[in-house]
């Protein structure tokens, strides 16, 4: 299965069956996506390849250890090592075409966002709204 990031620069091959995903709901993560949590699998590194645009991958780490790559052009999120592993992370959202797997395990819901709580409940659409208006007059329904 093939992967890339937003624009397309940085693209990846991962060989043979994807692991299940889990989905991380702490602040870091959230941070890094900029939504209520990261959807990624872990994959053994003899099955991954770069394809292209290791050059445009930049990275961020914080002391503890946190690291967190990225595409230097569009700053999508790109797979990275395991510290000192042999696996390497592979963000779910990159993957293009069908898969089997699905999240199996969420992490870290103690520190989930406080609005992510009770999003079940929400309106569902199986495309955008025809226009800002209507999504926000969407948003002022689902308020009351």
């Amino acid at each position: 299965m093939k992967g890339e990031c937003l624009c397309g620069e940085v693209v990846f091959e991962v060989k043979g069956e994807l692991p299940n995903l889990y989905q991380c709901h702490c602040s870091l993560c959230r941070k890094a996506t900029g939504s209520n949590a990261n959807a990624a699998t872990f994959v053994d590194g003899k099955h991954f390849h770069w394809l292209s645009g290791l050059s445009s991958i930049r990275s961020f780490q914080k002391p503890t250890g946190y690291r967190s790559d990225f595409c230097s052009v569009c700053g999508s999120p790109v797979p990275n090592k395991l510290r000192d592993t042999d696996l390497i992370w592979v963000p779910a959202g990159l993957l293009n075409g069908a898969t089997c797997s699905q999240v199996s395990v969420h992490l870290h819901l103690a520190s989930a966002a406080d609005w992510e709580q009770g999003s079940g409940s929400c309106a569902r659409l199986d495309g955008g709204p025809d226009s800002l208006k209507s999504l926000h007059d969407a948003l002022q329904r689902q308020s009351r």
